[in-house]
């Protein structure tokens, strides 16, 4: 019988970190050493989320104690705030250990946009270049070979899965035009305490916030840059839906030559044709299709008349746009079957 490995999880009761405790339950080469929340010790896991009991009732430890607890596992999974996991990215390297980090601490290759975006200092520079985008359908090699994965953000696994494939063309479009308009579930700004997000003020209305100020804009121009071979700058507005879970990504593109939506889809299947979380789909998208899965569901349409290409995508936000995707990058980094954990996800009925 093959060893499991052994994972530890910071940031564990927030709605990713709670997230993907269930998906590792579920993954049969994965064993949960330890679980930490800071404002929750001693506390177990089920008192904190009542639907494990009887399933994981692990006691929640401290940042400090599991600090320490990192020499034990093979791999450690950090699903804290941006900001907060310099000093656990350190010590995994040092310890040689495997870090798959869900906050935005480095997504960003360059510590002075990093700094200019979050309003924050970088503490941990001098490892940025260790770490690798962790979108699998774009870098499964050095996904492979990586020890520090800057696990994608949500909006931005949405809109660069959307728009990978047509800037890989020749000449069909013009990479300078893209607009991104993304909307997402309330869970999306985390599990906190914030006016915004009590249903009282969130419920029957929607609203764009963020405006080209949101975090995830450097990140999304910085990959698409890095596919395209040169520099790009992006249109992109998010909003907030009165709803738990989901992202919907509407994105555009001006074709600069004719192509009909068949020329398009061509594209795509051909470019995903080896990635099985990747759905491309010839009908409009609703969230729910992917509510609790690790797909990202794409469609196309070409508005001939105003010669732009609309791509819709839909990710589970908490899923594929956090903790399976997380788990899907950890599957590759120990030669695991890509969606072990993650293939019985099923989609929730309402």
């Amino acid at each position: 019988m093959t060893k499991k490995i052994k994972a530890g999880v910071f940031g564990a009761t927030g709605y990713s970190g709670q997230q993907l405790i269930s998906i590792l339950l579920s993954h049969k080469e994965v064993e949960i050493d330890f679980i930490s929340s800071s404002a929750s010790v001693g506390k177990e896991f089920n008192d904190i989320y009542p639907q494990f009991r009887g399933i994981f009732s692990d006691k929640l430890i401290s940042f400090d104690e599991g600090l320490e607890r990192i020499q034990n596992v093979d791999v450690v999974f950090s699903a804290l705030p941006s900001g907060a996991v310099f000093e656990i990215a350190k010590k995994a390297l040092e310890k040689n250990k495997r870090l798959i980090d869900l906050s935005g601490d480095f997504r960003i290759l360059e510590k002075e946009t990093y700094e200019f975006w979050y309003k924050t200092e970088h503490k941990a520079g001098e490892i940025l270049e260790h770490a690798v985008y962790g979108l699998p359908e774009l870098f499964e090699k050095d996904i492979k070979e990586a020890r520090l994965i800057a696990n994608p953000g949500c909006y931005s696994t949405a809109s660069i899965l959307a728009l990978a494939p047509l800037l890989r063309t020749d000449e069909l479009v013009d990479p300078y035009s893209i607009i991104i308009d993304a909307k997402s579930g309330v869970t999306g700004a985390g599990r906190k305490e914030e006016m915004a997000l009590l249903l009282a003020e969130s419920s029957e209305s929607i609203k764009a916030y963020s405006i080209a100020t949101h975090r995830h804009i450097p990140e999304i121009e910085q990959e698409l840059s890095i596919i395209y071979g040169e520099r790009l700058n992006i249109t992109f507005t998010p909003h907030l839906i009165p709803m738990k879970r989901g992202i919907l990504a509407t994105c555009y593109i001006n074709a600069i030559t004719f192509c009909s939506d068949n020329d398009i889809y061509e594209i795509y299947e051909k470019y995903y044709a080896n990635s099985p979380f990747i759905r491309i789909r010839r009908e409009p998208l609703e969230t729910r299709f992917v509510t609790n899965t690790n797909f990202c569901d794409i469609s196309i349409k070409v508005d001939i008349r105003s010669r732009r290409i609309i791509i819709t995508s839909a990710i589970d936000n908490l899923i594929k746009g956090a903790a399976g995707q997380a788990v899907q990058n950890m599957n590759l980094m120990f030669g695991f079957d890509c969606g072990e954990g993650l293939s019985r996800l099923m989609p929730l009925i309402p």
